[in-house]
Formats: C-alpha cells, sequence, structure tokens
C-alpha cells in the first residue's frame, strides 16, 4: 500500500500570471453580484442555488423578490461583503409593474383567490390612459400611506404575516410611509395598465396595484412585476443565476468609492485593526468607508466617548 505524499508549490514555483490569478480570485470573493431572478423562485432560492454553484456560504440579498416577480437582485458575497450591506439597504429601486384591473386579489397579487369586480360609478374610461396618469400624479407620488399586503414577510406578533393570513387568522397590518419619486404609466390596453414606479425601498408595489384600483374604482392587482435598477445597477448588467461565475464578482473596490471615505496610513490601520479609535471627525449618522493600500479595510464611525475621534464599526 503506498501513501501519496502532499506536496506544496512554492512561490518561487508560481508564474507571474499564477500569482496574479490567485491575487485577483482572492479579492474577488468578496463583492457584489447582479443576478436577473426568473419567475418562480422565492429570493432564498436564488441565493441557495448561487452558494452551491459558487461554494460561498457567506451570501446575502440586498432586497426581497416575490417568487412571482422577476429581475434585478442585488447579492452580497463574502464575509467583508455581508458587513457593509447596510450602506445599500436604502438604495431607490425601479419597478416596472402590470395591473390588472376589474379584478382583485386576496394577496394584492395573482397568487391570491381573485374576484371579479363591477366597476363602480365614476371609474375611469377603460380607453383613457391620461386620466389614470393624472390620478396617479395626483394621489400616488412623493410622500404616502401604504398599508402592506397581509401576505407579505412582515413580522406581526413575533411571527411573519403571510403564515398567520394562511391560517385565516386577521391581520393587522399598520401603515407605513413610503416616498414613490416618479410613476409614469407605459403602457396601456384595458384590462392591463403597466407603470413604471421610482421608489424607494420598501415600497409594496403590490398595494400600490391595490390602491390604484380603489381609486380607479374597479378594484386592480399585480399580475407582474419586474425589478429592473437598484440604486445605479441597472437589470440589463445582469446574468440568470445558472450563468453566474467567480468572475462576474464586482469587487467591493470598485462598489465603495462613491461613499465617504478616509486612506489610513499604516499606523492607522495599525490602530483600527486593534479596534481603537484614530483622530478624525464625520457625519455622525453615516458609516465611512476606511481605505489601505487601495482596498477597504473598515467601517468607521465617530467615537461618542471620545470627541474628534473615529472608532471602527466594522473591520473588513
Amino acid at each position: 500500500m503506498t501513501t501519496a505524499k502532499k506536496t506544496t508549490m512554492k512561490r518561487s514555483q508560481l508564474s507571474d500570471s499564477d500569482i496574479m490569478v490567485t491575487v485577483y480570485t482572492l479579492r474577488m470573493r468578496h463583492g457584489f453580484l447582479l443576478v436577473h431572478k426568473p419567475r418562480g423562485p422565492t429570493s432564498h432560492d436564488t441565493v441557495a442555488q448561487l452558494r452551491r454553484s459558487l461554494g460561498e456560504q457567506k451570501m446575502g440579498h440586498l432586497g426581497t423578490l416575490d417568487p412571482l416577480a422577476t429581475g434585478l437582485m442585488v447579492v452580497a458575497v463574502g464575509g467583508k461583503a455581508l458587513k457593509v450591506v447596510e450602506l445599500f439597504n436604502k438604495l431607490p429601486k425601479v419597478y416596472e409593474a402590470c395591473i390588472t384591473l376589474g379584478t382583485t386579489s386576496t394577496t394584492y397579487d395573482s397568487e391570491g383567490m381573485l374576484q371579479e369586480q363591477k366597476p363602480k360609478a365614476g371609474w375611469l374610461p377603460p380607453d383613457d390612459a391620461s386620466r389614470i396618469q393624472a390620478l396617479i400624479d395626483d394621489r400616488f407620488l412623493g410622500k404616502i400611506q401604504q398599508v402592506p399586503p397581509a401576505f407579505s414577510a412582515i413580522h406581526v406578533g413575533g411571527e411573519r404575516a403571510y403564515k398567520k393570513a394562511m391560517r385565516g387568522e386577521h391581520v393587522e397590518m399598520q401603515v407605513r410611509e413610503t416616498t414613490i419619486s416618479a410613476c409614469k404609466v407605459i403602457g396601456y390596453s384595458f384590462p392591463i395598465v403597466t407603470l413604471e414606479v421610482h421608489c424607494d425601498s420598501g415600497t409594496y408595489i403590490r398595494s400600490l396595484a391595490h390602491d390604484l384600483g380603489i381609486s380607479l374604482r374597479c378594484g386592480g392587482y399585480l399580475s407582474s412585476l419586474v425589478r429592473t435598477a437598484v440604486g445605479e445597477w441597472r437589470l440589463k448588467n445582469a446574468l440568470p443565476p445558472d450563468a453566474i461565475r467567480w468572475l462576474d464578482v464586482i469587487p467591493l473596490k470598485d462598489i465603495l468609492p462613491g461613499f465617504p471615505s478616509r486612506e489610513l496610513s499604516s499606523a492607522e490601520w495599525g490602530e483600527i485593526q486593534h479596534g481603537r479609535p484614530i483622530d478624525g471627525d464625520m457625519d455622525p449618522e453615516k458609516p465611512f468607508v476606511a481605505w489601505y493600500d487601495g482596498l477597504p479595510v473598515a467601517l468607521l464611525e465617530r467615537s461618542r466617548k471620545s470627541e474628534g475621534m473615529l472608532k471602527p464599526r466594522k473591520v473588513l
């Protein structure tokens, strides 16, 4: 019986190209992926598929898409990327939403029980897109109040609301404020009206569809939804989950330059690594990206104990 010997390749045996590929791969293991989620799987399912295909367990997305929705999902890859997700949680989003008028749904989308509605007196003519746009401009732009669907992942009484709703329990959903910066009718052929919606993170497009149906006095539900943008990222640059490879990861060094930042000296980096504060000041409400040797290395925040000092919030 023979025993295989473990061999270790010394650095001197590696070519320059091998070293460059190794360094590039290590740096690429922390960053973001632009994923085109298909209709059907949940956001959790999509991330699970990427974990299996890339062999990386540390992943998380920057915003849920319902199973019936398609479009852009931004996925953080690697522990360092997960640590900076908080910087991106409130990025605005853009959607293309198809709303079916004349019918309501218990879930506000096509997954629920559908009930055809009898249009009430005063509802808008089915061929008049301009009047629908005028109504949207009057009632659904700027800061608005929304009631999320009972079939949602919001916690109510320590449990996901949709679990209570599926058991037939009454779920009291709290009103939430959100901002819709733009909402344009881009297509209309009764009963389908198609909208392009620019909104804050946390906006429920299903609730928008339901509320628009009420305002039109004919009912409505969300029949399809595509997320086309998250912040500056666009769906046209995303890939389907089964086409994603490691080289598609956008490294943190290419993502974070747009945030408030500071280049550290070697002495400052040494202090930060040991959890100690350094001299400096900043906006107390916002994290601050610290760079060293061309790479993001930490998030800093103002020290509450020592005036004029910055302390590490997270070391990447």
